[in-house]
């Protein structure tokens, strides 16, 4: 049979005074200083009991936002891994994605979840296959068909 806070707090306070010499008033207070972190304790532990869930999307990592996208490495703000790159498993078994991530720490949208350097070797790797050049000419011949383009007239359906 579990004991009940105020026992549990008149034990503490009994051991306490076998070995000091307490007045009746530290004696009172002490028990009552007892209880008080007894019921706080327990109130704390249902609160974590009640609200695991809710404690598993807080933040545990003390990095701000900002500085948590390194040279060589990016740290997790859900875990605080590091890692060269927030790949879409890992922010997966956070419940995340990485738009989600990026909203929920206020990181711009178009912000690459990975090292500075990892990307910086990725743009330059893009600009010597002519990515940006060919990117242009996708664009540019999406506009020209765009002016060009007409409807057709939605053809009567047959009945069979």
């Amino acid at each position: 049979m579990a004991k009940s806070l105020l026992e549990m707090a008149a034990d503490i306070v009994k051991s306490q005074c076998q070995g000091t010499s307490m007045s009746t008033e530290d004696v009172a207070a002490a028990l009552s200083g007892t209880f008080n972190s007894l019921q706080s304790l327990q109130a704390v532990e249902a609160q974590a009991e009640a609200g695991e869930s809710a404690e598993a999307t807080t933040t545990t990592v003390d990095v701000a936002p900002g500085k948590s996208i390194l040279k060589n490495k990016i740290i997790c703000l859900e875990c605080g891994e590091s890692f060269k790159m927030l790949s879409p498993k890992h922010l997966r078994s956070h419940g995340l994605d990485g738009r989600s991530y990026r909203q929920k720490y206020g990181l711009p949208l178009r912000q690459p979840l990975c090292a500075k350097a990892l990307s910086e070797k990725r743009k330059k790797a893009g600009k010597a296959r002519g990515l940006p050049d060919n990117l242009r000419k996708a664009i540019e011949a999406r506009k020209g068909k765009g002016k060009t383009v007409k409807k057709k007239a939605a053809r009567p359906r047959k009945k069979g």
